[in-house]
């Protein structure tokens, strides 16, 4: 109980960071996006690879200042520094950051590189489009929708797995998972999108079902993959910063998946 308890008073900030969207919840992504891309490379310490933080460090203040000027400078939309050259340009200064972390051949190997490079964009940039919703005023409720789908997902399926659990999903990846815990999870989420729906974006209920169910199976994708990460690793879990949860990825590791495309669905039916 009291493991719980200081679980709940450890994730109340975060909760707040939500309800307050626009620049805290840009910051506190930022922050996350630091401690999570760190727990990530640590996982790959038994396996002997050894990616750079510095560069992660480096990527990941360079996408949020970036980001900043988009926000900041309304000039940039019209000039040729529009977010998608920003964008660009931030991806291009990390894989080649990336790259050259191997010039030193003889200390560094080729798996140094790639992890560094995939942890920042498996981590950093993918929870980056949870602080793109938070900031734009028109799409600011679509936060909520991360949060359901990959919350509301997991607490779903794990009362109907253990309700009506028979039949294993992926035994090798998650041996506790099964089909009928996938399939309530997404009947869960949808409900609870709807719900949310009736009462904050009642001209948008179709779009919360749309979110409900694409974001119930990418949350759950988002979950497994994590898994197979800490498998590959030999980990139990990334971290114990949340206390009964694990680290910041093991409580996270679904919203990386859950968030861009959240972000993507809501801006395509919004342009339609």
């Amino acid at each position: 109980m009291k493991t719980r308890i200081l679980s709940g008073l450890i994730m109340l900030p975060l909760l707040v960071i939500i309800i307050l969207r626009g620049w805290v919840l840009f910051a506190g992504c930022f922050v996350l996006s630091l401690l999570a891309v760190y727990e990530f490379f640590r996982g790959f310490k038994e396996l002997n690879i050894k990616p750079s933080y510095p560069i992660a460090v480096g990527s990941t203040i360079l996408l949020y200042l970036m980001g900043m000027l988009c926000y900041v400078g309304s000039s940039f939309s019209t000039s040729m520094f529009s977010s998608t050259f920003i964008f660009m340009l931030w991806a291009f200064v990390t894989v080649i950051a990336c790259l050259l972390y191997l010039f030193k051949i003889e200390e560094r190997k080729l798996e140094d590189a790639m992890v560094t490079l995939t942890g920042i964009f498996y981590v950093v940039f993918f929870l980056y489009h949870l602080a793109l919703l938070g900031m734009d005023e028109f799409l600011g409720l679509a936060v909520w929708l991360v949060v359901i789908t990959a919350f509301g997902t997991d607490i779903c399926a794990y009362f109907a797995g253990v309700a009506l659990g028979k039949h294993k999903l992926c035994p090798i990846i998650s041996p506790k998972k099964t089909w009928e815990g996938a399939i309530g999870g997404v009947l869960g989420s949808m409900i609870l999108c709807l719900i949310f729906g009736l009462i904050f974006m009642k001209d948008a209920i179709a779009l919360c079902l749309i979110v409900g169910f694409l974001g119930s199976i990418i949350s759950m994708f988002g979950d497994l993959t994590a898994s197979i990460f800490k498998r590959k690793m030999g980990i139990k879990d990334y971290g114990n910063l949340i206390p009964g949860h694990g680290g910041i990825m093991d409580r996270f590791d679904s919203i990386l998946f859950t968030a861009p495309l959240v972000y993507y669905v809501v801006n395509i039916i919004t342009m339609l």
